[in-house]
């Protein structure tokens, strides 16, 4: 453990995050955390459910407060209980910056933050929750909560133009308030083609594969991705390819029963979670995220910094990366048919997979680097 403050001109900042998946919250977070100037900066992170972004801090040195009851569901009497830990923590570490992530850790770090007369308090939103699909009672709840929250907190980061337009409509909160910071991805070493690709038939036993296109998504099996839609639209392409979804999550026995009732078994392959998963992109020939809500997903910029063509869904900070028909191909959420169409237009165009691969790469080096997410981060820790 790291003394609590090794210079007392020291910034002292405490991230909070819910959970502690290796997710897009979770690596950015990371990157925060791992990247600002040991000289400058004080940091620890507070994290709930999960100990790969735990693990990886501590490797890193940074100092971890775990939240084992902490989940994205909410439980009243277990919500009371982290509240009281969280605040112990604050009052604890006496940050000079409480920076929230993810809608939990924003509401509770906010109001806990307030009591221990934190200065700074900085909410970024990886998606404003009530963006899910469900009944308008439920939206209109999240709704007001992320509006208070974003209230109590002093700045509020937004990743991408659509999240910043839906702050601004909220009462009392001004451009001020609200910063568009994107997500940024730092140089990836990714691994060889052949070898990735061996390396993935390895996991699924086989030595080959007689298929002429590769398909992938990383993502959380999570209804927010919308994999069965993309599985879905595999079902209904003609050409011989193969699809590999990595990743883990409580979506995986409903989509293990479509795969089967699709009769996919041979096309489609549920790989679960990868250590350091974006290390296994140049495998594929197509990446694709058929999410029905996003903030701004780093797999998209990672796939881009991978030379990809990508097929995305047009919600959230997608549409910041992809632009339609020029670096990849932007489709109606949750619509099968435009998915399928998308895998079919660039099996019939092999031409366009490069092309777009190639511009999508020149974008994301140019708009999406982690020394500017952290340069503009740094700027509001000083305010």
């Amino acid at each position: 453990m790291q003394r609590a403050r090794k210079d007392q001109k020291c910034t002292k900042v405490l991230y909070f995050i819910t959970k502690g998946v290796w997710g897009g919250a979770g690596k950015y977070v990371y990157a925060l955390a791992t990247n600002l100037p040991k000289n400058k900066y004080d940091v620890a992170v507070i994290c709930g459910e999960g100990n790969v972004l735990k693990n990886k801090l501590e490797e890193k040195g940074v100092r971890v407060y775990e939240l084992s009851n902490l989940k994205r569901d909410i439980s009243a009497m277990a919500e009371m209980k982290n509240f009281y830990k969280i605040l112990r923590i604050i009052i604890k570490e006496r940050p000079d910056v409480l920076h929230l992530n993810s809608p939990k850790a924003g509401g509770l770090g906010s109001v806990a933050g307030r009591l221990a007369l934190v200065p700074n308090i900085i909410l970024t939103v990886h998606g404003w929750t009530f963006n899910e699909n469900r009944n308008p009672l439920a939206k209109g709840l999240i709704w007001f909560f992320s509006w208070i929250t974003a209230l109590l907190c002093t700045k509020v980061i937004v990743i991408a133009k659509k999240e910043k337009e839906q702050a601004l409509k909220m009462p009392g909160i001004s451009t001020k308030k609200v910063v568009l910071i994107k997500n940024g991805v730092d140089k990836i070493d990714y691994i060889n083609r052949t070898i990735v690709r061996e390396a993935l038939l390895g996991r699924i036993g086989k030595e080959k594969l007689d298929k002429k296109l590769w398909l992938g998504i990383i993502a959380e099996l999570h209804k927010n991705k919308g994999l069965e839609y993309a599985i879905e639209a595999v079902s209904k392409i003609k050409t011989p390819i193969v699809f590999f979804i990595i990743g883990g999550g409580e979506e995986r026995e409903k989509l293990e029963a479509l795969i089967q009732k699709l009769g996919l078994q041979d096309k489609v392959f549920l790989l679960g979670f990868i250590e350091n998963a974006n290390l296994y992109l140049k495998a594929f020939d197509i990446f694709m995220l058929t999410s029905v809500k996003e903030g701004l997903p780093y797999t998209i910029i990672e796939a881009g910094f991978a030379g990809l063509p990508v097929i995305a869904s047009h919600v959230g900070g997608i549409p910041d990366i992809i632009d339609d028909g020029v670096n990849g191909i932007l489709t109606r959420k949750g619509d099968v048919s435009q998915i399928t169409k998308a895998v079919e237009y660039f099996i019939s165009n092999p031409d366009k997979q490069k092309e777009f691969g190639k511009k999508l790469k020149e974008k994301v080096e140019k708009e999406f680097s982690v020394e500017d997410m952290i340069k503009k981060t740094e700027k509001l820790y000083r305010n």
